[in-house]
């Protein structure tokens, strides 16, 4: 294992690393800390770890103080009978010249797959002098577990598929242009696909059999990986099932009693205990996110119905029946993302009256913003009940700004509290996005 391993490591610095799309995230490293990046399978999490390597040698650091392993390589199952600390071990025995003397930038790809790296890393990062940056399919890589067992000794980030801006970024198209005639057609053409692809990087550019194929792949490795396996499930087929009715129905609201119900007539014995487990795994592993009700009381918030949204929309499309597709609900499950990927505090809003406003999200600027979703505002009753809603949200919340995101559409209406501005959505991601995003990496 040991010569093995320093010939993994020689060939990784000979690597020439394959950057592609720069994501827009705002990784910095910290002293002392290491850098972990969470999220859902294949969301480019490795290719991220390429971009930070390709800075850090486009900065001037030497080729041989880069240590990048993955941990997926079958070359490395035998860390798991000798141990981590063989790794430091290797490297120096390579360059004993460096030990304590330059900075060794570790990567560590999927590291999740052997156990006990968290005290590893955390050794690692207390006795040598050296940059950790670590990745994890979210399911191993949960940021309660890097808090408890790594003692404050890492900083965790989130990484999505691509956002709209990302995506124009992949077709070569610059959001921040000034908007030409010419410029907002190809964004829209670009946001029309984007709708019908997601924005999982491998399957840009698919045709639409292989992108089916890929995203159905993904949603298995989901189940059976990153929850029936890690968590010896006994019901797999409820699991299945239950995700599968999750995808049928994104955007809607859920309640325990009624999934559990729902299983048990297909003639599954998981009880409600388990479905709501099922639940939780699903949110740990960034398959699904649940939203709740905006109330000051917490037992009110966890006692009404949940909304359900899926790590991306076209996954819904690929992996469900699609029978009764509800392309509103998708739309809402895109704008969902995109405020998820800004902040975790996301809400859903039942005015006094009885009326329903999709979201209300903490962010930046400002505090609250609150946004409603609807395909179309072209018919008289649905855009009366969409500005209505949205008008007592505004004046309950004492927020002056709400925004209606349509597919096309575009307005602006005075109501008593403030303004509604009614914008598409290809337009509303890109504002939304430019707020939130920090530099390229």
């Amino acid at each position: 294992m040991f010569d093995t391993l320093k010939e993994i490591i020689l060939n990784g610095q000979e690597a020439e690393y394959d950057a592609g799309v720069p994501r827009r995230i705002d990784i910095k490293p910290v002293p002392g800390k290491a850098t972990v990046c969470m999220g859902v399978r294949r969301s480019g999490k490795s290719t991220l770890l390429f971009q930070i390597v390709r800075r850090l040698l486009e900065r001037g650091v030497p080729r041989q103080n880069i240590l990048f392993l993955n941990f997926f390589d079958d070359r490395l199952r035998g860390l798991r009978q000798d141990g981590l600390g063989v790794i430091p071990e290797a490297y120096f025995s390579l360059y004993p010249e460096k030990k304590n003397t330059e900075t060794v930038y570790c990567f560590f790809d999927e590291i999740q797959t052997v156990p006990d790296w968290e005290p590893f890393v955390d050794r690692l990062m207390r006795t040598e002098k050296c940059e950790v940056y670590i990745t994890g399919s979210s399911a191993r890589m949960l940021s309660r577990e890097i808090a408890t067992q790594m003692r404050g000794r890492a900083l965790s980030h989130e990484l999505f598929p691509f956002s709209f801006r990302e995506f124009l970024d992949y077709k070569g198209l610059d959001a921040d242009a000034p908007r030409s005639s010419r410029q907002r057609l190809l964004i829209q053409k670009a946001f029309e696909e984007y709708m019908e692809t997601g924005g999982f990087p491998e399957v840009a550019g698919l045709d639409r059999n292989l992108r089916i194929r890929t995203h159905q792949e993904y949603f298995n490795a989901m189940l059976f990986r990153d929850l029936i396996e890690r968590h010896n499930i006994p019901y797999p087929r409820a699991v299945s099932d239950l995700a599968h009715r999750l995808l049928d129905n994104v955007g809607s609201k859920y309640s325990i009693n009624k999934l559990t119900g729902y299983l048990k007539s297909l003639g599954h014995k998981a009880p409600k205990d388990a479905v709501s487990d099922y639940l939780e795994w699903f949110e740990d592993a960034y398959a699904f996110f649940t939203v709740r009700i905006f109330d000051a009381s917490r037992t009110r918030a966890h006692a009404n119905p949940k909304k359900i949204y899926v790590i991306d929309h076209a996954l819904a499309t690929s992996v469900g029946p699609g029978i009764l597709r509800n392309a509103g609900h998708l739309l809402e499950n895109l704008v969902f993302l995109a405020l998820r990927r800004i902040t975790p505090n996301i809400f859903y809003v039942r005015t006094r009256n009885g009326r329903e406003v999709d979201f209300v999200a903490r962010i930046p600027h400002p505090s609250l913003l609150l946004a409603q979703v609807c395909e179309s505002m072209a018919h008289p009753q649905t855009r009366q009940r969409e500005i209505r809603a949205l008008a007592e949200a505004m004046t309950s919340l004492d927020v002056p700004r709400g925004v209606i995101v349509t597919r096309r559409e575009q307005e602006r209406i005075p109501v008593e509290a403030g303004t509604i501005d009614i914008v598409p959505a290809w337009r509303f991601l890109l504002d939304i996005e430019r707020e939130g995003a920090g530099p390229a990496c």
